[in-house]
């Protein structure tokens, strides 16, 4: 005996289901974007900035095309540590001294606009001199050991002596000299009142900076035109890559990636 189709229940097809996407509203795209770069500005003018090396004046431990990140922390802040240098006030906030051996970026005391990067040899109250490619810090030489000659990582036609100098409070990294009597092996001694600081680039024969005069040379360095002290090289190109030359985006050196500035 057959079954009714009758005695089966009626199949009832589900609904549809509904994705629903709601409009947002113009004022609260534009608040989230604004929202955004504020947050952005705030962490680059009082936590970290990033800065690209374009020149060889710090070499071998900064080289171009190097992408560094810098600290705002370390000295406080002051107008320089802000974008654009704003005229907001004189001095520095939560003012703490830089150390013998940092490396800081900084703006040009002439040019503002212009940002530097070079390491601290002299300190306020310090008497600082060079002889012979020498750098004497109140009558006593920074220890320097000769490791050789190695070929310039941004010329590598160019043949330097790598050399290491360790301070007297420990601090030590690596400079380039070009040999023979450059024009800034052999300074005046240069006084470094309350408030400056004595610069210098590590590739010693490639470096304008206080061993010269404003507006060639860095003069000595108002502390606060000081921008932070760098800490790392987060990334690093060879030189000739650009942003707006896609072909040149896969031309890293990744052996300077994640590298820490000493």
């Amino acid at each position: 005996m057959s079954q009714s189709a009758d005695a089966f229940p009626a199949a009832h097809p589900e609904a549809p289901s509904e994705t629903r996407v709601a409009s947002r509203k113009p004022d609260g795209v534009f608040s989230t974007v604004l929202v955004t770069l504020l947050i952005a500005l705030i962490v680059r003018t009082l936590a970290f900035q990033p800065f690209t090396i374009p020149s060889s004046s710090m070499e071998p431990g900064l080289v171009t095309g190097d992408y560094i990140i810098v600290s705002k922390f370390p000295y406080g802040w002051s107008r320089a540590s802000a974008p654009l240098n704003p005229p907001l006030f004189n001095g520095r906030l939560f003012s703490r001294s830089a150390a013998r051996g940092d490396v800081v970026v900084f703006r040009h005391p002439a040019r503002p606009k212009e940002t530097l990067v070079k390491r601290v040899i002299g300190l306020p109250g310090d008497q600082v001199q060079v002889r012979h490619g020498a750098v004497f810090i109140n009558g006593r030489a920074i220890r320097q050991t000769p490791l050789g000659k190695v070929r310039d990582h941004d010329e590598p036609e160019r043949i330097v002596q790598q050399v290491r100098e360790t301070q007297a409070e420990g601090a030590t990294y690596l400079t380039y000299d070009r040999g023979g009597r450059g024009p800034g092996d052999d300074t005046s001694v240069h006084v470094v009142p309350p408030g400056f600081y004595f610069m210098m680039g590590d590739n010693r024969d490639n470096s304008l900076d206080s061993r010269w005069l404003q507006p060639e040379g860095v003069g000595l360095l108002p502390e606060e035109n000081i921008v932070g002290r760098v800490e790392i090289v987060l990334a690093s190109w060879r030189p000739g890559a650009s942003l707006f030359k896609p072909w040149t985006w896969l031309a890293l050196q990744p052996d300077r990636f994640l590298k820490r500035v000493r």
